[in-house]
């Protein structure tokens, strides 16, 4: 099974220095983008596992990974503004 990577490097690259910056400087940004790794992470694990694994499960830890995501991009945004 092809495991496709979600890390918000490859995600945003055109935002890599604010990325940076905000992780350094910003807890409310640096707990998201924890957050949002932890959730990639786990649901990679279980997709390279490919072990029978609740879908309801999956399914909501991914659209708790795209939720972060959108809550990162929109401090990336305001970040550049």
């Amino acid at each position: 099974m092809h495991i496709e990577h979600h890390d918000l490097a490859h995600e945003f690259p055109e935002h890599a220095e604010a990325m940076h910056s905000l992780k350094m400087n910003d807890a409310h940004f640096a707990k998201l983008f924890d957050e949002y790794h932890s959730v990639t992470n786990e649901v990679e694990k279980l997709e390279r596992a490919d072990l029978p694994v609740n879908d309801v499960l999956v399914e909501e830890m991914k659209k708790q990974r795209v939720a972060l995501k959108d809550d990162l991009y929109r401090a990336l945004v305001a970040h550049k503004a």
